[in-house]
């Protein structure tokens, strides 16, 4: 088979498969790793892991994607809008990942760590809660960004143009 085919049955770039298997060995790395120390752990966490996510937030926020969805889709049509509901789900999704990791500190649900950070627990649900707040904002402001540029075109394709100019192709 030669490169111009292979490349063809792969479908993406070299480049993408290098970090393919470079990611897929970094991960068998780890999987070995971690079994060789506590093999019993480790599958009780990736299957608790596998049902926490597939019985319980799964769901949960594709309720809070279908409300989101249903709330806001009698809005008026007037100008073509970009596809805004990823603006919401990024940062909901990187600040629910924050939360699940960070829970115990956050809802201070764990044995204070003042020894190691040099901070009590006091500190981490102001600060969650403060870089959700950039998440959201950042968000809003790359689509008002958007929302800027397409009505800028819209305004650019409406005018009409000077005798004698020539559109662009």
């Amino acid at each position: 088979m030669t490169v111009t085919r292979r490349l063809r049955w792969y479908g993406a770039s070299p480049l993408h498969l290098l970090a393919l298997v470079c990611s897929s060995a970094v991960a068998a790395y780890a999987c070995v790793r971690l079994f060789a120390d506590q093999p019993i752990a480790v599958a009780v966490w990736l299957v608790g892991a596998a049902v926490l996510h597939d019985l319980i937030l799964l769901p949960l926020y594709s309720l809070a994607d279908l409300s989101a969805r249903h709330v806001l889709r009698h809005r008026a049509r007037v100008m073509p809008t970009p596809a805004w509901i990823n603006y919401l789900r990024v940062p909901a999704f990187l600040s629910g990942v924050l939360l699940l990791v960070w829970f115990p500190l956050i809802l201070r649900l764990s044995r204070p760590y003042a020894g190691a950070t040099g901070l009590t627990d006091a500190v981490y649900l102001g600060r969650y809660l403060a870089i959700t707040a950039l998440l959201f904002g950042g968000s809003a402001v790359l689509f008002a960004v958007k929302l800027r540029r397409i009505r800028h075109a819209i305004r650019d394709e409406a005018e009409p143009s000077p005798p004698g100019h020539k559109p662009r192709p």
